[in-house]
């Protein structure tokens, strides 16, 4: 009997002892979240000190010019692989995406001018003779935007908008859209801007004659950030509703994502993926990605 009360009084000791430490414990963590909350705040408004200051820089020095390729390649080649469903195939794929800018910004206006270019090549040969086989073009496009405004205040202006959308290599302008609009646009934050234009005219171009030139709204939205790790994000939103739709549609939006994970001054694994809308091009939705090797070159 008097064994079991001693180690009765053991384990209630160990659990005194354990519940303690558990205290101990919790206590030590809340302590450790409050200094990290404490940290985030001074984090935050060290962060908006630099945004200040980099837009300042960017009054000052006038134009931001940057640039952004990423590259994608695949080669493959089987030679009596029997498991394949293709025994002897050759192909080949190349895909490039390139994205460039150059904006201005001064206490009175701004001016952005975007380029985006995407293009793909593939060859595929199921006899595993490689020169009867020829590079197909997968994809081709041009978009060219130009906007510029007149500043109310800070985050306010008076604003219009040339775009530009075709396909580059085949095609050109067979179908090719043009939007030309003005309207207002907000700018919350430096890196964003966010576009709405009540008096846009949006002409379509090329041999179908389903499609008539029309009024609507154009809008659009740009914003870039950087995630941790020097991870870049930008995404582009833009579109046109007419104001009197009919069949065929004219309403349209493209939906863009550029992420770059860098490496090594400038060189690093990039990711391009787009959705698009439009029924003058494709009656459906439509959309890629590419990624491969990017560069980046940039003076901001």
């Amino acid at each position: 009997m008097k064994r079991i009360l001693i180690v009765l009084g053991i384990l209630a000791m160990t659990t005194g002892m354990v519940a303690q430490s558990i205290d101990e414990y919790r206590e030590q963590r809340r302590e450790l979240r409050n200094q990290i909350r404490g940290l985030q705040s001074q984090i935050n408004s060290l962060q908006a000190g630099v945004d200040t200051l980099t837009e300042k820089i960017d009054i000052l020095t006038g134009w931001r010019l940057g640039y952004t390729g990423i590259f994608g390649f695949k080669l493959s080649s089987f030679n009596n692989w029997i498991k394949g469903a293709n025994p002897n195939a050759v192909s080949s794929n190349i895909t490039g995406v390139i994205t460039a800018h150059a904006h201005r910004k001064t206490d009175l206006f701004f001016w952005r001018n975007n380029l985006n270019i995407n293009l793909g090549w593939q060859k595929l040969d199921l006899n595993g003779t490689e020169e009867s086989a020829r590079f197909q073009k997968i994809a081709d496009v041009l978009r060219i935007n130009s906007h510029i405004g007149s500043r109310l205040n800070e985050e306010f202006a008076l604003s219009g908008m040339l775009e530009f959308n075709t396909a580059m290599l085949e095609n050109f302008n067979n179908p090719g859209v043009l939007d030309a609009g003005v309207g207002f646009t907000w700018l919350p934050v430096p890196s964003m801007v966010l576009v709405v234009h009540p008096i846009n005219y949006h002409w379509v171009f090329g041999d179908n004659p389903d499609f008539n030139n029309a009024v609507g709204i154009k809008f659009s939205g740009d914003y870039s950030f950087k995630l941790p790790a020097g991870i870049r994000w930008r995404t582009v939103l833009t579109g046109f509703l007419p104001y009197k739709d009919k069949a065929p549609s004219l309403r349209e939006y493209t939906w863009t994502n550029n992420v770059v994970f860098p490496a090594w001054k400038g060189i690093g694994i990039g990711l391009d993926y787009s959705l698009r809308n439009a029924e003058v091009e494709f009656a459906g939705l439509q959309y890629f990605f590419v990624l491969g090797i990017s560069y980046t070159l940039t003076n901001s």
